[in-house]
């Protein structure tokens, strides 16, 4: 008897590390830092490397595992993906190759008897919110990292700081965004990020977005700049619309509430069609009030969009 766990432990991961190795070292990561991305040894990849380790062919030739392992090795190289994200990869990879699949197929193999029964291994789900606040957490890195290696940047960041958030699809409250806890300060000239982006750390642009949210657009990423009038001219130059709203009131009431001034004013640019930009790049805006500091706010898909579209006013 032998159960599928076998399989998976015998034969795909053996010839997936052996190919995350390979990857990480094509992208010129030591020996150290592929042994530090994978959790194992420095003798552990160096059998790896030299191919002292069975493979399975079926699983290398797999382009599902081929685009996988291209996607977590670019993340983990980057930074962008850390251990935890590249496991959750992996993990629903193996779970959905198990549900009457590649790894079933091999299964059969290892034990005939299965060939023709209506079984269903497919034990975890595909679509788990695990990995979805993972691959927002990604994609966040990145935009930040664009954000802050843009010259200039910092000269935008308002006296309250600057924050990227990004949401995962079907967030409905601050928790389900993810941000930079602290927020992005300028200091002396230069965008200082005090920690790793983490969920539920924004309540500010985080309740822009959901604000925005709310009147039935796409959006699922934001930023704060501060306001300048020549910065609405060159994102209407780019052909980013920007519509303004009160904010003597923004802040009264709950994100995303009917009185919420963000959701009136994506609401009104949107003409009571919410078909009419989803996923697209916009702003909204306030020019400031009594004790109240003006702030542009971009929003579009993702943290990487919004943060390469702040960029290009540089």
């Amino acid at each position: 008897m032998r159960f599928i766990e076998e399989v998976v432990v015998d034969e795909f991961l053996p010839t997936v590390r052996a190919m995350l190795a390979e990857a990480l070292r094509e992208r010129d990561l030591t020996q150290r830092e592929v042994a530090d991305a994978l959790g194992i040894s420095q003798s552990a990849v160096s059998k790896y490397a030299h191919g002292d380790v069975a493979t399975n062919d079926r699983v290398a030739a797999d382009d599902r595992v081929r685009e996988t392992v291209e996607r977590v090795a670019a993340g983990l190289a980057s930074g962008d993906l850390s251990r935890v994200g590249a496991l959750v990869e992996l993990e629903v990879l193996i779970r959905r190759l198990e549900g009457g699949d590649l790894l079933a197929e091999l299964h059969e193999a290892a034990m005939p008897e299965l060939t023709g029964a209506d079984y269903d291994f497919a034990v975890h789900d595909p679509d788990s919110g695990l990995r979805d606040r993972e691959r927002t957490l990604s994609s966040l890195r990145r935009g930040v990292r664009t954000l802050t290696a843009a010259s200039g940047f910092a000269g935008l960041i308002p006296n309250v700081g600057s924050n990227l958030a990004e949401c995962v699809p079907d967030a409905v409250d601050i928790d389900d965004i993810a941000a930079v806890p602290g927020r992005i300060f300028d200091v002396k000239g230069t965008a200082r990020v005090p920690s790793d982006p983490e969920f539920g750390v924004s309540e500010h642009v985080a309740g822009v977005l959901l604000s925005a949210r709310a009147a039935g657009v796409d959006a699922r990423a934001a930023v704060n700049v501060r306001y300048d009038p020549d910065l609405v001219g060159a994102l209407a130059d780019a052909g980013v619309e920007a519509v303004e709203f009160e904010p003597t009131d923004h802040g009264e009431t709950d994100a995303g509430a009917p009185d919420d001034p963000v959701r009136a004013a994506v609401a009104n640019r949107l003409d009571g069609d919410a078909a009419d930009a989803p996923g697209d790049v916009f702003a909204v805006y306030q020019t400031g009030g009594v004790g109240v500091e003006p702030v542009l706010y971009v929003l579009g898909p993702d943290a990487p969009t919004v943060a390469r579209t702040v960029r290009n006013l540089l």
